[in-house]
Order: C-alpha cells, then structure tokens, then sequence
C-alpha cells in the first residue's frame, strides 16, 4: 500500500511538472507572439509606488519610447525629472535634480530591468524569465537570475492594448504603472536614444561588476 501510494504521489507531481511547463511554454509564446511584431512604441505613463505594507508612497509621471530591440527611454517628467534610458551595451540613469549618472551594462544581471522586456529581443525573453499567467490573466514573468532588482513582473496587455505592469521589488515594495496615449507608428531611430552625460553631473559606472 505504500509502494502503491509512493507510486501515485510520485505520478502525480510528474504530471503536474509537465502540466506546469506546458502552461509556461504557452504564455511564452503568447507573449513573444505579442512582442515580435513591435518595431518601436511610445506614449505617456503614470506610475504609483506601494510600500512593503500597503501604503502609498509616491506617484509620477511622464512619458516613455522604446524601438526594438535594444532601445527604450523612460523618462519622468513630474514631480521630479529622471531619465532611464538604454541602447544594446549600456543602460544609463540620470536624476536631473541630483545631477547624478549611473551607467551599468545591459548583460549585467543587476542591470535587468522591466522596461527591457518590452524593448529587448522576444526571443530572449525565456533564458531570464519565466512565463505564466496570474489570475487577473496578465502575464507574469518572474526573473531567472537570482541577482535580478524585482522578484516579478506582471504585464497587462491585450493584443494591441498596452494598459500597464506592475513591479514586484527584491523589498516587498511594488510599483503600479498605467500607460495611456500608446502609439506604434513614427520615425524613431538608434540616434534618438543617444545619452552624453552633462559635465556638471557625478558619473558613477559600474561597467566592471
């Protein structure tokens, strides 16, 4: 009887596994079918930021453009001003009110963020996350690397319908964003994603950690 039922349980957790690994195969593929056709987009955001315990602690605003693969900029515009922006070697952080510059490489696994989901290769998105669905059906993609800066990522798209994501931290914290104005035409290219940091600002590069 215990044979019998060591053999049941072990049955069953090799169906679930494979149950479990079709479910991911198929929001990769859903999403990547979702991603491929994109060339370049770009529009307005508003984003809230959660505490570890539920409260509110900050909001902004401003707008963001991306062109595939390898380049986006997200930039906040109010209340403060920052700019993230990324080509395929290098993602660069300025805070304009810090006069601060951060400069990390895209392959570096601290330098893993969100925003490269939607301007990265689609192909790739399965060597650094891992896809399913969460109940809302958005889709959830959780980090491989154990050094990535969020635990998950949920994606809230429908088909042609950007509506927002929301950002899971390594702290517990999560950030809400909401995407309005969502085009997919215009003339964006490489050039328009240059960054030379301002002389006056701090430099601090991490291009060899």
């Amino acid at each position: 009887m215990v044979k019998l039922l060591a053999a049941f349980f072990l049955s069953l957790a090799g169906l679930l596994g494979s149950v479990l690994a079709q479910a991911e195969a198929s929001a990769l593929e859903a999403l990547q079918a979702t991603l491929r056709p994109i060339e370049q987009m770009q529009g307005a955001f508003s984003q809230r930021q959660y505490a570890a315990d539920g409260s509110l602690a900050g909001e902004s605003s401003g707008r963001f453009r991306l062109l595939r693969p390898g380049y986006f900029a997200w930039e906040i515009t109010s209340p403060d001003s920052q700019l993230i922006i990324a080509d395929p070697d290098y993602l660069w952080q300025y805070d304009r009110d810090l006069e601060t510059v951060t400069r990390r490489p895209v392959d570096d696994s601290q330098a893993l963020s969100p925003l490269q989901v939607l301007g990265g290769d689609a192909d790739a998105l399965s060597q650094h996350y891992a896809v399913a669905r969460d109940e809302r059906g958005r889709f959830l993609l959780l980090p491989r690397a154990a050094e990535a800066g969020f635990q998950s990522l949920a994606l809230d798209i429908s088909g042609e319908l950007f509506r927002g994501m929301e950002v899971l931290d390594n702290l517990g914290q999560r950030v809400v964003i909401e995407f309005a104005d969502v085009r997919f035409g215009g003339e964006l290219s490489p050039a328009d994603f240059d960054f030379a940091p301002p002389p006056e600002a701090d430099l601090f590069y991490h291009d060899g950690e």
